[in-house]
């Protein structure tokens, strides 16, 4: 039985938010999520940490990852029985991502034992342009821009999930949504969840920033620079280190799996 996983970034714009939004996580949301047992078999956050010296510019994520796993994707659980969430006391901009609990590709690092480098997790979800074919566009990725990516100088782990077609969460007219408008990255449909391994910020500026390889841009690509799509709208990130700050649901994990 194969697993599944949303994964969930939250972006603050406003910081003045982020005190009603901890209550809201702590006291309501969270515990709300975690009565979907025994569907949901993990439930882990992630806080960001601060960004390498020019990550801004890469669509930075700056207030949570989520991830919501169940045992497989038909058997996530529906809306039926349920109340509405409760209220969000303040704004994020959203985006999920319905990805395989194991990556479908694996292209550097698996060497690695557990203590051979620190981690730096640069976790990446693109969108390609709707005017590309996805067949297309995954030839180029696949093909052409991974191995160049792999040259970089400090990079040490990188994989990929492809994003699981369907709808993401479920959705009800009868239930009120717990958000006041909706969050502009909420709405968009995405193609891959990759992830990019560093030692520390100086890896990642050293692949990044002061000596990446030569990349090949895609002829459909929107903007000629890495990483090739508009930040902030076709492209996001953020970084995590290793482990989720809370893993709530540890004991029944255990047990589902």
């Amino acid at each position: 039985m194969s697993t599944s996983k949303l994964v969930i970034f939250h972006h603050l714009p406003d910081n003045n938010d982020r005190p009603a939004l901890e209550r809201w996580f702590a006291e309501q949301h969270c515990p709300e999520v975690c009565a979907q047992l025994p569907w949901t078999t993990r439930y882990l956050l992630y806080r960001p940490v601060p960004p390498p010296p020019g990550a801004e510019d890469y669509g930075y994520i700056n207030y949570r990852v989520h991830e919501n796993w169940v045992r497989s994707p038909e058997e996530r659980r529906g809306v039926n029985g349920l109340l509405s969430f409760s209220h969000q006391p303040g704004y994020m901009d959203v985006a999920v991502a319905n990805v395989p609990g194991e990556p479908t590709e694996d292209f550097l690092g698996a060497e690695l034992r557990h203590g051979d480098r620190t981690i730096l997790r640069w976790v990446t979800l693109f969108r390609y342009p709707d005017r590309v074919p996805v067949d297309e566009a995954e030839d180029w990725y696949l093909n052409v821009h991974v191995p160049e990516v792999c040259k970089q100088p400090g990079l040490t782990r990188f994989f990929s999930h492809k994003v699981l077609t369907g709808q993401t969460i479920p959705r009800s007219t009868k239930q009120r949504p717990f958000f006041d408008k909706l969050p502009p990255l909420m709405t968009k449909s995405w193609h891959r969840l990759s992830e990019l391994w560093y030692e520390n910020d100086a890896g990642w500026v050293d692949s990044i920033r002061a000596n990446p390889p030569a990349y090949t841009p895609a002829p459909w690509a929107p903007q000629s620079s890495y990483p090739f799509f508009v930040p902030g709208e076709e492209f996001i990130s953020t970084f995590l280190l290793e482990r989720p700050d809370q893993d709530l649901l540890r004991v029944q994990s255990l047990r589902y799996f």
